[in-house]
């Protein structure tokens, strides 16, 4: 039996003003999907690359990577789960904004007790980020120092303590005082204020001139130079995110005349591409939040009706932390 289910789509890609509330129905899980009802969903900013067109989607298209919430049924070829289970995913496939949706089983994960659907939720697609970040794109060591760009936001307050607890000493950019204590409570030993410092001189002053082995760059245009002129020779720059634009027009001859650097452009779903890496990489980050050592803090929620204002918000840096929709 179908059920019916509140859900954002966008037909045209643009500003928030293109995502609509309609009403779908859901059908049956086919025989490799399980059903979930959702009880909160994540917002990212990935999600708004998808919705103004700068990551491309097929349209008509939904919107949303990450969800938690409670299984409702169940396909008949999968195992190892049963309805009333309590779930989470957090990378895709897109569609996560609604009440109710299927999904491939094989992409989403049970959650242990200590974990609530909140947590779940607002550290999926963030966690699972930070964890490859700092673990395998460059695995950081005990007594270095980094940067990690937007420290108070929503891979930064994450990244940021796991960084800390694998002994590292954390620098972090922010863009208000407000952002400065935020980032300094989750881990960054060092802010810098980037409104009103220069980033690449405070990470020398900071280093004693050596600069960083690493720079974790979830911003994009507004970065890219500042975090090539604060690494050391032989550094990584680890361009992961365009908040605030892509980078474009970019000059390999740059990286020669700075220090014979490196720089990579990851992405989560190519490190979990693979069912086997989706799981460890999850079980990863479970480990580390049910330890204590990393907190996931909500600091906003909007009702899923309220989704362009959540996305207004998110894009004008009014948020810190990460951010909920409920359904």
């Amino acid at each position: 039996m179908s059920q019916t289910s509140k859900t954002v789509s966008i037909e045209q890609t643009g500003g928030a003003e293109v995502m609509h509330l309609v009403v779908q129905d859901v059908p049956m899980p086919a025989e490799n999907e399980i059903q979930i009802r959702q009880s909160t969903i994540g917002l990212n900013f990935i999600d708004t690359y998808h919705r103004s067109g700068l990551y491309p989607v097929p349209l008509p298209s939904g919107l949303g990577l990450e969800a938690a919430g409670m299984v409702e049924s169940v396909g008949s070829a999968v195992q190892g789960f049963a309805v009333g289970d309590r779930v989470a995913y957090g990378a895709g496939p897109i569609g996560a904004y609604a009440q109710v949706r299927n999904m491939p089983a094989n992409r989403v994960q049970k959650l242990p007790d200590e974990i609530d659907d909140e947590t779940a939720a607002a550290m999926m697609l963030k966690g699972m980020t930070a964890s490859y970040l700092l673990r395998q794109t460059y695995e950081v060591k005990a007594g270095e120092t980094i940067l990690i760009h937007a420290a108070a936001g929503g891979v930064g307050v994450i990244a940021c303590q796991w960084a800390k607890a694998l002994g590292a000493t954390v620098i972090g950019t922010v863009g208000s005082d407000e952002k400065a204590e935020i980032a300094r409570s989750f881990g960054c030993e060092h802010t810098i204020n980037y409104s009103r410092e220069n980033i690449a001189e405070r990470v020398r002053d900071i280093t004693d001139g050596k600069g960083v082995p690493v720079v974790y760059d979830g911003v994009g245009k507004a970065t890219v130079e500042a975090s090539l002129d604060s690494l050391q020779p032989r550094g990584l720059l680890v361009s992961y995110g365009n908040a605030s634009g892509p980078v474009e027009n970019f000059n390999l001859g740059t990286l020669t005349a700075k220090g014979s650097l490196y720089v990579t452009r990851p992405s989560l779903m190519t490190y979990v591409a693979a069912d086997q890496d989706l799981a460890q990489t999850a079980k990863d980050l479970f480990d580390v939040v049910a330890s204590g050592k990393v907190k996931v803090p909500v600091h906003q929620r909007y009702n899923l009706d309220d989704v362009q204002q959540a996305h207004i918000d998110l894009e004008s840096r009014k948020t810190t932390g990460t951010t909920l929709l409920i359904p």
